[in-house]
């Protein structure tokens, strides 16, 4: 009789379509199926146990099963488990806000409740679009938005509009509307040749163009689906200096960079920077459920506000919008890092990840190795002194995640950028554990 982990690999074969993942591949492999979380690892139905390493694709934050955030969905299950948010409102969506706003860059005043990272983001396209429409005159003619090139902003198409990864996006290019795109502030080791100023380019369009832009956004810091691509210091406070010099709403995508994920709550705060809107989700939970918010002005939200008859209402809603078990374990999840001390707690964790990350930048397959806080990208390259990557066929990436995942850690590649995000809660032992296992794991697959 077939095991239960044997059945459940066939039925997930037969029935199951999985995100970013070639499934003529997935098919002739087997997988983990996760059952269970304890802290920072996870359990397959198998037993076998692995440190994850990505925070379950940058959403864990405190561990997996914390106490206090399963006593508040297990409290709030008790009361109601959805209400629409249309026309009514709830206790926790309103006390979730008051706190969102008081953690936020100063500034930001007004919380828009959605599902997920990319809606987050449609949501400020769409309110930077309208609030210069409503404004009318010459304003109506603000609407273009400025994005980097190597941008990654979500999958549907608005946020693919703004994205710039040409391995996930240029197939859909003609369902998308045109914006302007300016380079990635980021260059590698074996790229420093080809100097590019980022800041002369935006100021150059805005100087032109700045009557025809209706928004700038950027994921502040760190691109993080481009391969872990930092910004070198003070480009975001440049950045938003220009924004403010041309008229232009400044959208800040933290999905990924929020929430401790850089070593604040929130990376804009790095360099002293507020948003005219700022878009949050994966770690908004704690990692337990689906939840977005897009935060703005007192500005802007009163360019919404009109008599009824103007029809300048934001016409935008989510069936989930503010599920109340998303915002118990979202209020828990900010709690837990009050009473916990959460970021203060994990500065030495920053510093020792750093320390074990350096000998990693001698392996010969090694080119260039990315961190700020807990966000890191470790490129592999065929010849990094030539600067020559390994072709996309070799999967070099792939193999060295799948041979990580045999030594017992959960990890995604970004191409051949091998990419860890560990929980903000990771001991300190585990991170020795996890760079160790990474270094392995490159050693085995690229040198021999």
């Amino acid at each position: 009789m077939a095991s239960r982990s044997h059945r459940l690999q066939q039925d997930d074969k037969r029935y199951v379509w999985h995100p970013f993942t070639q499934m003529q591949d997935w098919l002739r492999e087997r997988h983990p199926i996760i059952e269970r979380g304890e802290g920072s690892t996870l359990i397959d139905v198998d037993g076998r146990r692995y440190l994850d390493g990505i925070s379950s694709l940058w959403v864990t934050v405190h561990g997996h099963r914390h106490a206090a955030i399963d006593r508040a969905i297990r409290a709030q299950l008790g009361k109601v488990a959805h209400t629409t948010f249309l026309g009514l409102s709830h206790p926790l969506a309103i006390t979730l806000a008051k706190a969102l706003v008081r953690v936020a860059p100063e500034g930001l005043t007004k919380v828009f409740y959605s599902d997920n990272g990319s809606t987050a983001v449609e949501i400020a396209l769409k309110m930077a679009f309208q609030y210069w429409q409503q404004r009318g005159g010459a304003f109506a003619r603000k609407r273009r938005f400025i994005a980097l090139e190597e941008a990654y902003h979500g999958d549907t198409l608005g946020a693919v509009s703004v994205g710039g990864i040409d391995l996930f996006h240029q197939l859909y290019r003609p369902l998308l509307f045109p914006i302007w795109r300016i380079p990635s502030p980021y260059r590698a080791p074996w790229d420093r040749s080809r100097q590019v100023d980022s800041l002369k380019r935006l100021e150059s369009l805005l100087t032109r163009c700045h009557d025809q832009v209706a928004g700038l956004i950027v994921e502040p810091l760190m691109q993080a689906a481009a391969g872990m691509l930092p910004s070198p210091p003070g480009f975001l406070k440049a950045v938003r200096s220009l924004c403010s010099q041309y008229n232009v709403l400044l959208i800040l995508d933290e999905v990924a960079t929020g929430f401790g994920r850089t070593g604040t709550m929130f990376a804009c705060e790095q360099e002293g920077v507020t948003p005219d809107l700022l878009c949050l989700a994966k770690g908004l939970t704690g990692g337990y459920l689906p939840l977005a918010a897009t935060l703005t002005t007192q500005q802007i939200f009163d360019g919404f506000c009109a008599p009824y008859e103007e029809k300048k209402a934001f016409f935008h809603g989510h069936s989930y919008t503010a599920n109340p078990l998303a915002c118990a374990a979202a209020l828990a999840n900010l709690q837990c890092f009050q009473r916990e001390q959460t970021l203060k707690r994990m500065q030495p964790k920053i510093v020792l990840l750093r320390r074990e990350l350096e000998p990693l930048r001698s392996l010969p397959h090694v080119g260039d190795v990315r961190q700020i806080g807990f966000m890191v990208g470790i490129e592999l390259m065929r010849d990094p002194a030539r600067g020559e990557p390994y072709p996309y066929e070799a999967k070099t990436g792939i193999r060295t995640i799948l041979e990580a995942r045999r030594r017992g850690l959960m990890i995604r590649p970004l191409g051949n950028v091998i990419v860890l995000m560990p929980p903000l809660s990771i001991s300190q032992r585990d991170i020795v554990r996890m760079v160790r296992i990474v270094r392995d794991s490159i050693v085995t697959v690229t040198e021999r």
